[in-house]
């Protein structure tokens, strides 16, 4: 989870029980319908709104409340607060919050999912900023995505719990904010995992709890809470006893955060993966409530993970992987209380992909280990920003040089795919021919494979971009060392998935995937071209890719 101040005054809003000495407009009002609609600007500072229903404050966050014409309109759900009079507070006394409504839409839904620079198959937040996925579950035939999400503005701040949901890993429908700041701070990231055995006592008759770890961040510190669900992650009770590890003191630092839980059959124990000081500690539970320090690892940095992965899809060849936000992995063994590396760290992606997480739960019969990432991209001049990036199967490979971690787009993304032209065997100006009419198309697949022959280097750019730019002398692709698993290989593979605003490459089957900000160089008219002295193109495939959102782009 990524670090800011922004909130500072929300924090210390929430530790005050909503006090302020700042004279404030108020606002009292009857909620009749599902959405207060905000306008906001961004000529305007942050200041602090409060929400109070029978003088308790229910909803605290800054928000840049603008006095004439907003640059977006943005909404808070007041669902569970349905004929009840609410009392609106705002740090100014200019007479802001007349411009607030209620209505049973969001303000803009006519445009919603259809903006300019709306990602057409990557999940992306209705309104507001989006980043760390968390708590990514698979429960009774729904895929859970939680994230980071400040709802009020297109910039970080806020820190909320989103929650969409879809049955495919593709389409996805958001549902309401699941965590709220209280008075332990802002929702930081974290985890859910299914308690089928009511270790924690949230069960409710024969239906497991889902229960969320989290972080709660102030401007002291961050501490680690939970909070049970018995709807299917729907709504959401924070557990009384909050919090339930405070390690600021041990660690003499505020970085303690983003814990990653799960059930470890060998020792039938909750593990807990959490981001301590300079590295990633290991706590067990029988609970979830009551947390035993184990072990640390120092290298890393947030957002940890641990999970185990067969080697070459062999069930009786198995190791752990180590993983942090940055994409860095170390590949080695695990007792249930400590992780032994048995070598250093590795890399398979680069570029936008930051503090993505795998799923829990996933039925055995799947057994895939399913990862999302967020992709650190601008959704330039929208009501909202940042997207995921797309769900891929993670494995374990046996290489040349040891263990490897590939990556691969889940088969569900095939189903996004249109009609189909498939080429072999191509000079590289019948590969540019045949690429020529797609050249406008805001959303494509290509999938190629193409052999190096008088050349030293070659690839694939759009409009002069390089989508692929594999250097074989320097054992580059777009600028990072990669060498294939065959040194001394004149070929290379790419399946490039090209969004609005995006743009995701994954080389020679996974073995190395990087994602990066579709941005064509405006002096460009080429529009795809293969480059590379007398390269082959041994493998074309182009396809157009449909949106998610069931709109025309």
């Amino acid at each position: 989870m990524i670090k800011s101040s922004h909130c500072a005054l929300c924090v210390l809003a929430f530790l005050l029980g909503g006090a302020s000495t700042v004279k404030a407009d108020s606002l009292t009002l009857k909620i009749t319908k599902k959405y207060l609609n905000f306008p906001v600007s961004h000529q305007i500072d942050r200041k602090a709104m409060s929400i109070k229903v029978d003088g308790k404050t229910e909803r605290m966050f800054d928000i840049r409340l603008a006095t004439g014409k907003p640059d977006y309109w943005v909404f808070c759900d007041m669902s569970e607060f349905q004929n009840k009079n609410v009392t609106i507070e705002y740090t100014t006394t200019d007479g802001r919050l007349n411009q607030l409504y209620q209505d049973n839409e969001i303000a803009g839904k006519d445009s919603l999912y259809k903006e300019q620079n709306r990602p057409q198959f990557h999940f992306s937040s209705r309104r507001g900023w989006n980043n760390d996925p968390n708590g990514l579950l698979y429960y009774e035939g729904e895929y859970h995505l939680f994230y980071q999400h400040n709802p009020y503005e297109r910039e970080w701040g806020n820190m909320h719990w989103g929650h969409a949901v879809s049955r495919d890993l593709i389409h996805w429908e958001e549902l309401p904010v699941a965590l709220y700041p209280d008075e332990h701070g802002t929702m930081f990231s974290g985890s859910v995992v299914v308690d089928y055995n009511n270790t924690a006592g949230f069960n409710k008759g024969n239906s497991p709890a889902l229960v969320a770890i989290y972080t709660a961040d102030n401007a002291e510190k961050q501490i680690q809470c939970i909070a049970y669900s018995h709807d299917k992650g729907r709504t959401w009770k924070k557990y009384a006893k909050n919090p339930v590890i405070d390690s600021k003191a041990k660690w003499n630092s505020k970085d303690t955060r983003d814990p990653k839980v799960f059930w470890h059959k060998p020792i039938n124990k909750w593990v807990m993966v959490l981001n301590e000081r300079d590295g990633h500690s290991i706590y067990n539970s029988d609970n979830l409530k009551d947390w035993t320090f184990e072990s640390h690892i120092t290298g890393f940095w947030e957002c940890p993970e641990l999970f185990e992965l067969a080697v070459n899809g062999n069930p009786d060849n198995t190791r752990w992987v180590m993983y942090g936000a940055s994409g860095s992995y170390m590949v080695g063994s695990f007792d249930g209380k400590k992780f032994t590396p048995e070598t250093g760290k590795h890399y398979f992606l680069t570029g936008s992909s930051y503090a993505a997480q795998t799923f829990t739960n996933i039925p055995e019969a799947d057994g895939r280990r399913i990862q999302i990432g967020w992709g650190r991209i601008q959704a330039k001049d929208m009501p909202f920003n940042m997207l995921m990036l797309l769900p891929v199967e993670l494995s374990l490979h046996s290489t040349k040089n040891g263990i490897r971690m590939y990556s691969k787009p889940v088969k569900e993304v095939d189903q996004l795919e249109g009609q189909v032209l498939q080429r072999h065997n191509l000079t590289i100006e019948e590969a540019n021919n045949s690429l020529m009419p797609f050249a406008n198309e805001p959303c494509m697949r290509i999938k190629t494979k193409f052999r190096l022959s008088h050349a030293t280097s070659a690839g694939l750019k759009l409009f002069g971009q390089s989508l692929v730019d594999y250097d074989m002398n320097f054992n580059l692709v777009n600028g990072v060392f990669y060498s294939p698993d065959d040194c001394t290989s004149m070929e290379i593979e790419a399946d490039i998935i090209i969004d609005k605003t995006s743009v995701e490459v994954f080389i020679d089957g996974g073995a190395y995937s990087y994602s990066f900000e579709r941005k064509a160089d405006p002096n460009n008219t080429n529009g795809f071209q293969f480059f590379g002295n007398n390269i082959e193109v041994l493998d074309l495939r182009i396809c157009k890719m449909n949106s998610i959102w069931n709109t025309n782009l």
